[in-house]
This record gives structure tokens, C-alpha cells and sequence, in this order.
């Protein structure tokens, strides 16, 4: 009978071997991958806010100078109020006629067709649309009404009625100058480019993908916890 070469109560001498599973597994972990992930969903945020900031920008810019073209408009086709001056003293020629409210009523058309024309340019820019976007639009529609308004009454017959009375003469009818009586008139555009907008976003807009449910084993989907 023979001695065992190892005692029993001597422990065991670990080998290299046995510790092939306890080594850590080469390449990036869940950890790595999930901050990676999220690094690169932060850079797109940016990136697409920047985006949006810049286009927003553009649009504000684009949608207050057609304000100009507004005013030039409004100064061409709106009615003028006929006046007529008689010892020293100023009167409407037409004492029913409805030229102011005319004028009021060119003011609101031309802002209305604005709305709309801008409201579709926008959309065919940008389908995607966004807050800063619609924002852009109802804020530039306002500066263009206003823009519109001023150069109509600046480049109007002059606000001097008795002054202009003395140029012309007694007797000799003249314009009276160009004005908005009706202020509400100034949100027609806004309004106008806010509807159309919303509309065609609802309907012809980018729509969200459809959530994907988990399926079962046998290809159903899920019950919901």
C-alpha cells in the first residue's frame, strides 16, 4: 500500500486553468453601451434644436417683411375717403359713403391671403412642424400686420387734413389719409396662418409610428401587466 502524493488536509493549489471564468469578458459593457447611447441621443437633441432654432429664425425674418409688401397693397387697393374744405373748415364729401369701412376691409382680405400664403409655405419648408415653428409664424404674421399697417399710413396722402386743405384750395375735393379703424383687423393674418397650419398638419402632416407590443410564445401579442 502506497502513500497518497497529496495529504488530505493540505488544500488545493488553484491552477490557472480554474480561473478561466472568473476573467472579466473583453470588449464594452451594457454600462459602456447604454452611456454611449445616451451621449449620442443628446448630440441629436442638439443638433435637431439647433435646427430648429435656425429655420424658426428664417420664418420670423421671411414672414415679417412680407409685412412690407402688405402695406404697399393695402395703400393700392384700399378706398380712399373723399374730403372737401369750405371757409376754413374740413367735411367728408360723401357723408354716406363707406370708403373707411372699405379700407378696413381691403386691410383684412389682404391679411387673410397672407395667412394662408405663408401658412403653406411654412408647411411645404418644414412638414414636421414644431412649436418653435408655429411660434415663428403667428409672432411674424403679427410684426407684418403692424409693419404693413405703418407703411401703409407713412407712405398714405399726409395726416395734415388742414394743411393739405390750404394746398389744394377751397372747394377742390382731396384724400383724406390712410388709416385702420378697425384694429381687430391686424390678427387677420395671424389667425388665418395659425388655421390653415394646424389644418394641413392634421392632414397632411408626418404621422408618429405605431407602438410595437411584445408578442407571446406563439406569436400573439402580450397581455398587458
Amino acid at each position: 500500500m502506497t502513500a497518497p502524493l497529496t495529504p488530505p488536509h493540505q488544500p488545493h493549489e488553484p491552477s490557472r486553468d480554474d480561473n478561466v471564468w472568473q476573467a472579466p469578458p473583453a470588449g464594452p459593457g451594457p454600462s459602456s453601451m447604454y452611456a454611449y447611447d445616451t451621449a449620442k441621443d443628446e448630440a441629436e437633441s442638439a443638433a435637431e434644436l439647433r435646427k430648429d432654432l435656425r429655420d424658426s429664425a428664417l420664418i420670423l425674418v421671411a414672414v415679417t417683411l412680407l409685412g412690407i409688401a402688405l402695406g404697399f397693397l393695402w395703400l393700392w387697393l384700399a378706398p380712399r375717403v373723399p374730403l372737401v374744405s369750405y371757409d376754413e373748415a374740413v367735411f367728408l364729401k360723401d357723408t354716406e359713403g363707406e370708403e373707411a369701412i372699405g379700407a378696413d376691409g381691403t386691410f383684412l382680405l389682404l391679411g387673410v391671403a397672407l395667412g394662408v400664403l405663408t401658412a403653406v409655405a411654412v408647411f411645404l419648408f418644414r412638414r414636421r412642424g414644431g412649436i418653435a415653428l408655429v411660434l415663428a409664424l403667428a409672432v411674424g404674421a403679427v410684426l407684418g400686420s403692424l409693419l404693413g399697417w405703418g407703411i401703409g399710413v407713412w407712405f398714405g396722402p399726409s395726416r395734415d387734413v388742414v394743411e393739405q386743405a390750404r394746398q389744394v384750395g377751397e372747394g377742390v375735393t382731396f384724400d383724406a389719409y390712410l388709416d385702420l379703424r378697425a384694429k381687430g383687423a391686424l390678427l387677420a393674418w395671424p389667425v388665418a396662418a395659425m388655421l390653415v397650419h394646424l389644418g394641413l398638419t392634421a392632414l397632411f402632416g408626418p404621422r408618429d409610428p405605431e407602438p410595437e407590443w411584445p408578442t407571446g410564445p406563439t406569436g400573439a401579442p402580450a397581455p398587458r401587466q
